[in-house]
């Protein structure tokens, strides 16, 4: 056996990865995993496969084919008026999970602190510590999972070296607004902070809610690292091809970390990008009717639920089905009602704060939906 580091004995594997293995083991439901059941646009399918019979099957190079960070540029001005320059700014990786830590590791040095809100997503722990950064958890509170701003400027001081940031929020569903915005800019700013802002979820949002880009407040645009990916607006989970927009050494760092992303994929990438205004809406559209099924159908069994206004996710509260220990409630569930989830304690820093929770994911077809409430009512409310 080989010895393994401190760094890795620290953490443990992921929790939502080992809850997909348990669902295909007991033939569960995966409400656990963030990944779609449906078909993935027919246009950026089609382009992949052109791209591939094309011969563009070599190394593209390593920041990212120039049509690519060409279309995220473009794409960046079209909706927010950012303007990024992607000959400079833009580095194409694989997977938003890629770029949050070839991000930590090209601008934070051990020993320096990151702010990070919690709960979060469970990457984000991990790669404080392989870049032996410390964290400074801030908690986001129920019902609106909303945070203190005495609590945040509490976190910061000349140690602070980053804040690691994630709006539509996974898991809580939150969207940030300006006012939170600005008061999380003002702190950067003072403390000369970067943040690392993970918007995968940019145009899941729903009830009025919406995304803006912390990169776009005065003052934000030089200290924020905003990372994204086609997986989920896209349906393309398993592509693994996403992107940081920042003026900073990511490029460097990601190079040595994977050398580049798949070349027929960037190729598919700006298909996908150029797609117009109203795959935005219905994609949005979509996902609030899957939301609102899910939603009703966690509240008919007994769980205490928020409806999210962004992003994927619901995370419920079991505490009045007897659930204490969320881990053995969520193995529960698997293995003798059928329906797979996350244990919420692995989005947080100490696992007691999520002992009652569970998130359920809803990227599925209806029928999917539709079968995980039905054994969930049949499981636990005999």
């Amino acid at each position: 056996m080989l010895s393994v580091s401190r760094k890795a004995r620290s953490f443990t594997e992921s929790v939502i990865r080992e809850m997909t293995r348990l669902c295909r083991a007991h033939g569960a439901v995966n409400l656990a995993q963030g990944f779609p059941d449906f078909a993935a646009p027919r246009e950026i399918k089609d382009a992949a496969c052109r791209a591939i019979e094309a011969d563009v099957n070599q190394y593209a190079i390593t920041w990212g084919a120039k049509g690519f960070r060409d279309a995220i540029a473009a794409k960046a001005e079209r909706v927010y008026g950012m303007s990024v320059d992607p000959e400079r700014e833009v580095a194409v990786t694989c997977g938003a999970t890629e770029a949050m830590i070839a991000s930590i590791l090209a601008v934070v040095d051990p020993g320096d602190e990151v702010v990070v809100f919690e709960p979060f997503y469970e990457n984000y722990g991990p790669d404080a510590i392989l870049a032996g950064a410390v964290p400074r958890f801030v908690p986001l509170r129920p019902p609106d999972w909303s945070f203190d701003p005495d609590e945040l400027a509490a976190a910061f001081s000349s140690a602070t070296r980053g804040l690691i940031f994630n709006t539509p929020n996974n898991p809580t569903g939150k969207v940030f607004d300006r006012g939170e915005l600005e008061t999380i800019a003002q702190l950067c700013r003072k403390w000369d902070v970067v943040c690392f802002s993970d918007e995968i979820y940019e145009h899941i949002v729903y009830d009025g809610a919406r995304h803006v880009p912390i990169a776009t407040l005065p003052g934000m645009a030089d200290r924020t690292v905003t990372i994204n990916a086609l997986s989920k607006t896209y349906s393309v989970t398993g592509w693994r091809v996403g992107w940081t927009i920042a003026s900073s050494g990511i490029r460097k760092v990601h190079d040595f970390l994977t050398v580049g992303a798949a070349a027929p994929l960037q190729e598919a990438g700006a298909a996908a990008l150029a797609l117009p205004d109203a795959y935005y809406r219905e994609l949005a559209d979509a996902y609030r009717g899957r939301r609102d099924l899910l939603l009703s159908g966690l509240r008919d069994v007994g769980f205490r639920c928020e409806a999210p206004r962004g992003a994927y996710y619901i995370l419920a509260d079991a505490s009045e089905l007897g659930c204490d220990d969320d881990v053995a409630f969520a193995r529960t569930l698997v293995e003798t009602v059928g329906v797979g989830t996350v244990p919420g304690s692995s989005f947080f820093s100490r696992p007691e704060l999520g002992r009652t929770l569970l998130r359920f994911a809803f990227p599925k077809r209806n029928e999917t939906l539709t079968e995980a409430v039905a054994r969930l009512r049949r499981g636990l409310t005999h």
